[in-house]
């Protein structure tokens, strides 16, 4: 068994689940001493998390991921222990296999196999890792990013060990995400019996014809790198159950996954355009979960699209798809961003799986895209 591999089913043996890290990272940190990293655990709230480097110079060249994972669900679903790795038919089953332990394994040994072939190489290598990706994301990236900032400490180029990949290993790489935008509606109506309407105020049939108007609203055409924004509502609630009484309020949740075309103030001042034509007595709650980042052709993606050629010989995809990652946060500071990881294909599911060359793989990719930006 590679090390690689090995590596992973430590890593997926510890119940980690968010934002609990359960002792993985203390094992990625034994690792990365031994060949010669600096250490600075960085611990926020009931979060950890730790920024690791080796070297002094530019360019900082960074690897990030979470050691947290989604929980495994009913467990008797799983054809295996969700937190026993084991191996069958050339895959590796465990929670966190593909999202993302695999990644951070494969990470780990590139960056070993990359120092012993290059131990004086250019520049910074460095790791941010945290345990609050899967959760509500407060107290891990984004805290890193702000002690980075505090320590005059700029990240160059970073690559996430998401996994970005659909068929094969290396067949996408996400070099930007959309914006996420999220609101909830409250309408004010007035409660009766359904047999004096005129008695009373439906909040429902008040919102309907906006929420119509809402969904056929065209609210950009997105670019060469990004579709054009949706609107979509995921949540409708009104009423106590019954079919006799008319509510006093409904409630409607929505989202806006936007492209760079928008801003979530043009978003957010169209809604209330929208909504007041309508003359609806009627409340939002507004909170942003990210901004639109992109990394365009340049030096990282470019070292990427090689690696992967040289490695898997197949010429990826670049993609904005998907849903948001620590990315946002990190692309924020100016740093060009990717996701390049496992097949995406059980992550969140039970009998999460990953194949275990694609490991393999990708810790070839990984290493190579190192050797492009640092020697």
């Amino acid at each position: 068994m590679s090390k690689t591999v090995e590596l992973a089913k430590s890593l997926i043996s510890h119940a980690s689940v968010t934002p609990d890290d359960n002792g993985c990272q203390a094992i990625m940190i034994e690792r990365l001493k031994k060949i010669g990293f600096d250490i600075h655990p960085l611990k926020f709230g009931d979060v950890d998390n730790f920024w690791a480097t080796r070297g002094n110079n530019r360019p900082i060249f960074a690897f990030a991921g979470h050691t947290d994972v989604v929980p495994a669900g009913n467990e008797e679903a799983w054809n295996t222990k969700p937190f026993e790795p084991t191996i069958k038919d050339g895959f590796l089953f465990g929670r966190g296999s593909a999202d993302m332990k695999g990644g951070l394994a494969a990470m780990v040994t590139a960056t070993e196999n990359f120092v012993k072939d290059n131990p004086n190489h250019e520049g910074t290598i460095a790791f941010l890792i945290t345990s609050d990706e899967e959760g509500v994301a407060v107290n891990g990236t984004v805290k890193v990013m702000d002690y980075l900032k505090e320590n005059d400490t700029k990240i160059d180029y970073c690559v996430l060990g998401e996994p970005s990949s659909t068929s094969i290993t290396g067949d996408v790489i996400k070099n930007g995400r959309r914006g996420s935008l999220n609101g909830v509606i409250n309408v004010k109506g007035q409660q009766g019996h359904v047999a004096y309407p005129h008695l009373a105020k439906n909040p429902i049939h008040f919102i309907a014809p906006a929420l119509n108007d809402l969904c056929l609203q065209e609210w950009d055409s997105g670019n060469e790198y990004f579709p054009a924004t949706s609107f979509q509502i995921s949540n409708f609630h009104s009423g106590d159950g019954v079919t006799n009484v008319i509510p006093g309020e409904a409630k409607v949740m929505f989202n806006f996954r936007y492209s760079t075309e928008t801003t979530k103030e043009e978003l957010m001042t169209k809604v209330h355009e929208i909504l007041d034509l309508h003359k609806i007595d009627y409340t939002i709650d507004w909170s942003h979960s990210g901004y639109p980042f992109l990394t365009p052709v340049g030096d990282l993606v470019s070292a990427c699209v090689s690696s992967i050629q040289e490695t898997k010989g197949i010429e990826p995809e670049l993609s904005t798809s998907g849903g948001t990652s620590d990315g946002r946060f990190i692309a924020q500071k100016g740093t060009q961003v990717v996701e390049l990881g496992p097949v995406n294909a059980t992550i969140h599911q039970v009998n999460e799986s990953v194949l275990v060359q694609d490991l393999e793989d990708l810790s070839k990719i990984y290493c190579g895209v190192l050797a492009k930006i640092l020697v």
